[in-house]
């Protein structure tokens, strides 16, 4: 068995499947349809000797040739074997070979089908043995062999006097020299056209393996990438499901509470919290429609992720935000520090949805007695939202399965910044979130209204744990 065919270990991955520039790769074996082919074309080749044969024998190519039997016999050892040439590429070669000079010793009068028949052959190694060293190894020894065969008859036609009587001697250059001559390079074409045309012929099957297999890698890629795209945008449309429902249901459950507390002593405060539950519940519907309506449109695959969110929320929203946070039970306070500018509509996106998250959890683990306080800062080079909440350290573990501060780190990520979430050093909980932020300035007049500006030293201490 050659090498084109023999087993190998591949770590379970077959060798005509692996990379072609892998020095394991394997030529693929042909097809039962291209063995057919194999088989046809010997018989059609058995059959073109046995005629080649009797157009010689009549023109007495050879004086005494052999006899009808071993001439048929010999026509059918040159050309049956190549049913198998892609199979067994080198015993078919082999064999060829011999019969080539075996007929040639018995004076067969035939030399049009026997050659292209070992052309086939010598082709033939050179097309299917991908092992190179022995593919070289075997076609040296056939054309070594052939040439030491070649190079002694010419010695005995050149020293008997009666051989090519036609051919003049006379002359350091006679017509026999030319003669001879002619024929070393008739064999050198030969050869080396077998030897060429069989390399070329692997070499192009490789770069159409090659090229099969990069599609097949770009095609898994493509999938791969696809799937990647839809996780992602779940994660996204996750993310914003949580906040939405997390920050109104929540207020919804502060204010509905506060309402059952005082029903009876004080009926016009419980009719304003239960107003508040109704105001939250109409804008986490909105909200939700407009993230429901996103999921049903086909074009904004690739649009920025603010126009495809529940809403056009973003910095300019954080004074409602703020208002429905103290309307909800925590006391909050927003600043802004420095020059406002414009800035990208999902990066204010996901700050604004930071700071609700933020909100959130400072209403559901800060206790009655806590105060929250948002700053948005305007750097050279960022945008900074900052919420902190004077609460008290829950003593209870995280909640395992909370997604609050994920969605945080996913969003503060996305938007290629960063994020410090931890107990600050005078007690307070602190969510920091920062991120690039272009130089760009507008009006003042298009942002919330600033207060006195003060700034945090206090430092940030590792996350202390999901919260929500």
């Amino acid at each position: 068995m050659t090498a084109a065919t023999a087993p190998l270990d591949t770590d379970d991955v077959a060798p005509e499947d692996l990379d072609p520039d892998d020095p394991r790769w394997r030529r693929p074996a042909p097809s039962q349809r291209a063995l057919r082919t194999d088989i046809v074309l010997a018989v059609a080749f058995f059959v073109g000797t046995l005629f080649s044969l009797m157009l010689y024998r009549t023109a007495g190519y050879y004086e005494e040739p052999a006899s009808m039997g071993v001439s048929i016999v010999w026509a059918l050892v040159i050309s049956l074997p190549l049913a198998f040439r892609r199979r067994f590429p080198c015993t078919v070669a082999l064999v060829l070979s011999v019969a080539f000079i075996g007929g040639q010793f018995l004076q067969v009068p035939e030399l049009l089908m026997s050659n292209i028949t070992l052309f086939l052959g010598i082709y033939s190694v050179g097309a299917w043995v991908v092992d190179r060293r022995r593919a070289h190894l075997i076609r040296g020894l056939i054309v070594v062999s052939m040439f030491v065969w070649l190079l002694t008859a010419m010695f005995q036609q050149a020293t008997d006097p009666d051989s090519l009587a036609g051919f003049s001697r006379a002359g350091a250059f006679s017509p026999l020299v030319a003669f001879l001559l002619i024929n070393v390079l008739t064999n050198l074409l030969y050869f080396g056209g077998a030897w060429f045309f069989g390399d070329r012929a692997l070499a192009s099957a490789r770069e159409r393996a090659l090229l099969e297999h990069r599609t097949r890698e770009l095609e898994l890629e493509r999938s791969r990438t696809a799937a990647q795209a839809v996780s992602l945008e779940r994660v996204r449309i996750a993310r914003e499901l949580h906040d939405v429902v997390a920050h109104h249901v929540s207020v919804m459950g502060v204010q509905a509470g506060a309402a059952r507390m005082v029903m009876q002593s004080d009926p016009v405060a419980a009719r304003d919290a239960l107003s508040n539950v109704e105001i939250n519940a109409r804008s986490a519907i909105d909200e939700l429609h407009g993230l429901l309506k996103t999921l049903r449109e086909e074009d904004g695959r690739d649009a920025d992720p603010a126009a495809t969110s529940a809403s056009t929320l973003g910095l300019e929203s954080l004074p409602t935000l703020v208002d429905d946070s103290t309307a909800a039970g925590l006391p909050t306070t927003l600043d802004v520090v420095g020059e406002p500018r414009r800035v990208p509509a999902g990066v204010a996106l996901n700050l604004y949805r930071i700071a609700q998250e933020s909100l959130t959890n400072a209403r559901k683990y800060g206790g009655s007695a806590a105060v929250a306080d948002v700053r948005v800062r305007y750097l050279d080079d960022a945008v900074e939202v900052e919420v902190s909440n004077t609460g008290r350290a829950t003593s209870g573990t995280p909640n395992p399965g909370g997604l609050g501060h994920v969605g945080m780190r996913e969003r503060a990520s996305a938007s290629g910044g960063t994020i410090d979430i931890g107990r600050a050093g005078d007690g307070r909980y602190v969510v920091r979130a920062r991120v690039p932020a272009p130089m760009a300035p507008r009006p003042a007049s298009e942002l919330p209204s600033t207060e006195a500006p003060h700034s945090i030293d206090s430092p940030v201490g590792s996350g202390s744990g999901d919260r929500s």
